[in-house]
């Protein structure tokens, strides 16, 4: 497939005996995703209660949809892979959701401390108006001005945790539009996640909601 004279992105994906992978990404059609087809999008938006993104398009077009939100859209971000964010993109965030590495390269000189807890603090520091921080197997924290929460995973054997952070995210998403609080959102995201990783691959291994229910 061709969009803007380029082919679908593509990821090559290395996976260890643990189930960790490492990851490197041609962005393809992602990266020719500009500002301009936002704003051609706007009704799209408009009617949208949650606006889901991501850094494999470019960060402008990422600024584009913050500035093209109305008051009743909720924005929620990973930013993967992950760069510094300008303060009108973190002011969006409701709620900003990183990994350790993802909030390591976003905290940069600022942070100082190894413990999920600070850097969901440091982070909502920064302007989110929430804060998630995926923990893997340990679950996920949710921070906010109500302070911060640990929301529990579920055990399982993981096979391959290739795209667990894109069906925990887009799990949260969906959660909030269907009127989860913030908190409730993450813990259904947690149990997706766990599900994602019980199967080889990314999107092939996303469990149905019969499969979360059932962990």
């Amino acid at each position: 497939v061709l969009v803007g004279g380029a082919p679908t992105g593509v990821a090559l994906i290395t996976v260890d005996p643990s189930g960790d992978n490492s990851i490197v990404v041609s962005p393809g059609a992602n990266g020719k995703l500009v500002p301009g087809d936002v704003k051609a999008a706007a009704c799209l938006f408009q009617a949208s209660r949650v606006v889901s993104a991501q850094l494999e398009i470019p960060l402008e077009t990422v600024v584009e949809v913050v500035r093209g939100l109305s008051p009743d859209n909720r924005f929620v971000l990973n930013p993967s892979p992950p760069r510094p964010l300008p303060g009108e993109v973190m002011a969006a965030c409701d709620p900003l959701i990183v990994n350790e590495h993802e909030a390591r390269v976003i905290l940069g000189e600022a942070c100082v401390s190894d413990r999920p807890e600070d850097w969901a603090r440091l982070l909502l520091a920064k302007g989110p108006r929430s804060v998630v921080v995926t923990l893997g197997s340990e679950g996920a924290l949710v921070a906010s001005s109500a302070g911060v929460t640990r929301v529990p995973s579920v055990k399982v054997d993981a096979v391959d945790t290739t795209g667990a952070g894109d069906a925990f995210t887009a799990a949260l998403a969906f959660r909030l539009g269907s009127g989860a609080s913030l908190v409730e959102a993450a813990g259904y995201a947690a149990r997706v996640g766990a599900a994602a990783v019980t199967k080889e691959g990314a999107q092939v291994s996303f469990p149905t909601a019969e499969e979360v229910d059932a962990l």
